[in-house]
């Protein structure tokens, strides 16, 4: 063969490969309002900078009609590029090829990105648009599942892995998704599930739609499966982007800085922010969004477990991952929802790090059979291993209650944080005023003319004495109690004496998390 037609030969496999399952597929993609794999990464990574690994690979059996439907690449787009000049691994899976089943080949292509991410120490993408296990292939594409599952568990910590669903998602293959750090889910168009609704209706006799069993509201609100929602898929990818912006390359790394001019660092607004009832909520937002710098903030997990708020944000151009508890849902309490959210992000921060920031106003756990049952003493404990098992810098404000263990949960000075503010109007303390009075003072109180007078005399006593941060000030629980309007700048100054922070655990295979 001369070398002219060898180099046609190339040409043409090459742009085979680019059309993936054909125009008839790729229109048929583009009318339920879906992206094609390609045009997917073209928007992800920097222009021009896409070099696809693996764009001939092919499948090699020959069951059930298989030998006659051969794909270039094998229903997966995989390979490298960069987003913002950093270079990340992204798979891309073509619904256009064999309903994007996956199988041997399929995985094999996926598995190897995700080496070439180990090795590299780059984060990995993965964009989800499949049909499931190529059930022609049989138990090869279940060998395929589990040994991206072990490379999932293997890379946990090490990268960030960030998984997009883009289209169904079901059975074996929500696994990988489940095991990454961030799941973000297109509304309308992807799904997640175990079982479909028609396996529902046979075995519970529910009649469910795809959208109610697993689709983006019901994971970012319902079950806490989505980190993230887009209302499409170009809102969907700018969202990766400005993810990866907050993280770092790999565990060995911190997150990039970025550029910032100190100026004046006071926050008169804040003083104003509490209410006089200590009952009356707030947006806890308001103080994140005065303590951070502008516009800096991603919230994650918006939808679920709304009494607590996490996110990423910068101060003094510096990323810091925020947690706080939000006393405009719930009060603020605890619950088993809201522990587990911020317990995974802490450790997430942790384990890639991340700075953490608390803001505090508690009223204590939720109390009550459902959650007992459900067992909120197990699910609690996670955020306290969480916080205590944290060796990144932690700085704690304190803005108004902060009762019981709840206290103790969110990053007290005694699981380890390294700097702990308190607002004057901090209440910290066992329990509320009331409840404290009704059990300290109960004989006073039955045997008074007026017991609603004497609790509420005693009431004022034990607020007096207990409910203020001076206590625990004077304990050197609390580093300082600051005034509100000053919080930033003891943010940025504790942020800055942190930075060189190097702290190491117990020597240890693994702790236990009480699961």
């Amino acid at each position: 063969m001369a070398m002219k037609s060898k180099f046609d030969l190339l040409e043409s496999r090459s742009a085979e490969a680019l059309k993936g399952g054909g125009a008839e597929r790729i229109e048929a993609q583009h009318k339920k309002g879906k992206l094609t794999a390609r045009e997917r990464i073209h928007l992800l990574l920097d222009e021009g900078s896409f070099q696809e690994i693996g764009q001939l690979v092919t499948h090699r059996s020959v069951n059930f009609g298989l030998d006659k439907q051969h794909f270039l690449g094998d229903g997966v787009i995989t390979g490298h590029g960069t987003i913002d000049g950093r270079t990340v691994f992204v798979f891309s899976q073509d619904f256009t090829v064999l309903g994007g089943s996956l199988a041997e080949a399929h995985a094999g292509k996926i598995c190897k990105v995700m080496d070439l991410a180990m090795r590299n120490g780059a984060p990995l993408i993965g964009l989800n648009d499949s049909g499931g296990a190529r059930i022609q292939e049989g138990v090869v594409s279940l060998g395929g599942y589990a040994d991206i599952f072990h490379r999932n568990v293997m890379a946990s910590g090490v990268v960030p892995q960030i998984s997009a669903i883009l289209g169904p998602c079901a059975g074996g293959a929500v696994y990988s998704p489940a095991l990454t750090d961030f799941v973000l889910m297109v509304e309308g168009t992807s799904y997640m599930f175990v079982t479909g609704p028609n396996v529902v209706k046979t075995v519970t006799h529910e009649e469910v739609s795809s959208e109610e069993l697993g689709g983006a509201s019901t994971h970012a609100s319902k079950s806490g499966v989505a980190h993230f929602t887009a209302p499409d898929e170009l809102d969907a990818i700018d969202q990766l982007r400005r993810l990866v912006s907050f993280l770092p390359n790999n565990c060995e790394e911190r997150p990039a800085a970025l550029p910032y001019e100190p100026g004046d660092e006071t926050r008169p607004a804040l003083d104003a922010i509490l209410p006089d009832n200590p009952n009356q909520p707030y947006d806890i937002r308001e103080v994140m969004n005065a303590v951070i710098d502008p516009d800096s903030s991603m919230e994650v997990h918006a939808d679920y477990a709304r009494n607590m708020v996490i996110g990423f944000a910068r101060v003094a151009g510096e990323v810091v991952g925020c947690v706080a508890n939000q006393p405009a849902v719930l009060a603020g309490v605890l619950d088993i929802d809201a522990s587990i959210k911020a317990a995974r992000f802490v450790r997430f921060c942790d384990a890639f790090n991340i700075p953490l920031l608390v803001f505090v106003d508690v009223p204590g756990f939720l109390p009550g059979t459902e959650q007992e049952w459900r067992g909120i003493i197990n699910h609690g404990a996670k955020l306290l291993y969480a916080f205590s098992e944290a060796t990144v810098p932690r700085i704690t404000v304190i803005t108004r209650k902060a009762y019981g263990g709840a206290y103790d949960v969110m990053n007290s000075k005694h699981i380890g944080c390294d700097v702990n503010f308190a607002w004057p109007a901090a209440e910290i303390a066992v329990m509320g005023a009331k409840g404290a009075a009704e059990i300290i003072f109960r004989n006073d109180i039955r045997g008074a003319q007026d017991p609603e007078a004497m609790l509420a005399a005693k009431e004022a006593e034990y607020r007096d004495r207990f409910a203020n941060p001076y206590e625990a000030a004077a304990r050197g629980f609390i580093d300082e109690v600051i005034m509100p309007h000053a919080t930033r700048r003891k943010v940025i100054e504790a942020l800055r004496m942190l930075r060189n922070k190097a702290q190491a655990l117990p020597r240890k295979k693994h702790g236990n998390l009480p699961l």
